[in-house]
């Protein structure tokens, strides 16, 4: 992994004494942290292109955290967000989670359960940052498909023989067995299961 892919703890609290706390937990497990006392100070420095997490406070000056919740939401940013407050209740975390929160911790914080916290939170972002690079890859590797291939590959992902793909175009099996065969190399398929994901992937 390479410096610019290691993870980010994101850190936004009006708190400085909190956001110090919170920068000396990180750093004794090994975790870069950055901090914000706003969130205009937070929006203003820009979205990260690593894995990251989103530590929240739900009431700050200015806009709240649950109006950059929603912001975020608006703008596609699906950064995990791990909301903590000194004045939880239920309505508000019931608000949050419905609206894609990852966690919602009280203050005062355990240690370990803001650790675990964040460590389920990266895990996500990796996971869901690996699949859109996938789905990219995968994307550009169809640029390469011609139109007839195209039609051929949405037949497979329906799970239609080649005989009925070929009836469906009105072209001969051989025909149909000759795009497949190219498509399968085009998208670097190892199996017909795996050529089949690939097209439903490629039409979501």
């Amino acid at each position: 992994m390479t410096p610019s892919q290691r993870p980010l703890v994101i850190v936004v609290d009006d708190d400085a004494t909190l956001r110090g706390s919170f920068g000396d937990l990180f750093a004794s497990v090994g975790l870069d942290m950055t901090a914000y006392p706003s969130v205009s100070a937070f929006l203003e420095a820009g979205f990260p292109e690593c894995p990251a997490c989103l530590i929240l406070d739900v009431r700050m000056p200015g806009e709240s955290g649950l109006d950059l919740q929603d912001r975020l939401r608006s703008l596609g940013v699906r950064i995990p967000i791990i909301f903590i407050t000194g004045f939880a209740d239920v309505a508000m975390s019931v608000r949050a989670m419905k609206r894609g929160a990852a966690n919602f911790l009280a203050k005062p914080l355990r240690d370990q359960d803001l650790l675990d916290a964040v460590a389920e939170a990266l895990k996500e972002d990796t996971e869901r940052r690996e699949k859109n690079r996938g789905i990219q890859e995968l994307r550009n590797l169809a640029t390469e498909l011609t139109a007839r291939e195209m039609e051929v590959l949405k037949g497979v992902s329906r799970g239609l023989l080649s005989k009925q793909i070929a009836y469906e175009l009105g072209i001969a099996e051989t025909t149909v067995k000759m795009h497949r065969s190219s498509v399968f190399r085009k998208l670097k398929a190892v199996t017909a299961a795996d050529l089949v994901q690939k097209a439903k992937l490629l039409e979501d």
